[in-house]
């Protein structure tokens, strides 16, 4: 894959001009160029450009980084990551395994923060700002599905883990949730770390899943009787078809408290039933969960 300096300095958080002067003054890329002279970088300038981020960030000259080799600058990078938990530099190295597709390395980078802060705080402070860099590279075209596709199951999978850690952990008295996707809507990482939250909290929980037709979930809603419901909107229903959408759900769910995430809603100016709330980060809904009582 090929990679122009703009995309390099989205990943790495370094400026283009900054990366023209280190490739002018020490040599350390050799980008290959267009007809019209314009820099290209494939995938292992991208890794070496990451790891250069990392090591300067943290106090290394950029003049001791050209004289390392690549092994030797992996190296110091592994050993840097390990021994300091600074979040963003354990968001670069989670950046590293995905452009590499290092499932091991992955591993290592995740259950070593799990060690270290526990779950929630991984996926909070680590996990979840990753992503949302991730998001941006796939949007700008500066990474491919399937380094995306890869990243996001391997997360996938820590969540179920973590969530079938959660069955029987429910108190006496326990609050019911609702959790679904909206039709066409598949991006369900963060409503399964909902589901997490809500049961590690000691309430019920029942997930419905991704991509549910409004008419299947009031089926499971008048079955389950939630006293809340939880969706999240990152890319549907769409602008033009978002407020629609909430009216329906106002008609359809009258005796829940709504809860709504998500790019569609968060920062929108929409006209919300009396129970409905826009929950506009991962804090507020731990706040509120672990507000809610027990009958």
């Amino acid at each position: 894959m090929s990679y122009s300096i703009k995309d390099l300095e989205h990943l790495s958080g370094i400026k283009a001009h900054t990366l023209r002067i280190w490739e002018q003054r020490y040599n350390i890329l050799k980008p290959s160029r267009t007809d019209s002279n314009i820099r290209l970088y494939d995938d292992e300038d991208l890794k070496l450009v990451l790891n250069i981020s990392l090591l300067n960030e943290n106090g290394y000259k950029i003049s001791k980084i050209a004289n390392m080799s690549v092994d030797e600058m992996s190296k110091e990078v592994i050993s840097l990551t390990e021994r300091n938990y600074k979040f963003p530099d354990q968001i670069q190295a989670l950046t590293i395994a995905m452009v590499d597709l290092e499932e091991d390395r992955f591993e290592k980078v995740i259950n070593t923060n799990m060690l270290h802060h526990g779950f929630e705080k991984t996926m909070i402070n680590v996990v979840f700002p990753f992503l949302i860099r991730v998001g941006y590279l796939w949007q700008t075209g500066s990474i491919n599905p399937a380094q995306e596709h890869f990243i996001t199951l391997l997360i996938r999978q820590k969540l179920i883990v973590a969530i079938d850690g959660q069955l029987g952990n429910k108190k006496e008295g326990a609050t019911k949730f609702m959790l679904y996707l909206p039709e066409g809507e598949l991006h369900e990482l963060s409503l399964l770390f909902a589901s997490y939250i809500i049961r590690s909290r000691g309430h019920r929980c029942i997930y419905l899943g991704q991509s549910l037709p409004i008419s299947d979930v009031h089926e499971a809603y008048k079955i389950y009787n939630p006293q809340y419901l939880l969706t999240i909107c990152t890319t549907t229903p769409n602008q033009s078809e978002i407020q629609g959408y909430l009216e329906t759900m106002g008609k359809l769910f009258k005796e829940s408290q709504i809860l709504l995430t998500g790019y569609q809603v968060v920062g929108q100016d929409l006209n919300l039933a009396e129970n409905m709330e826009i929950i506009p980060d991962i804090s507020r809904l731990v706040n509120l969960v672990e507000e809610v009582s027990f009958s």
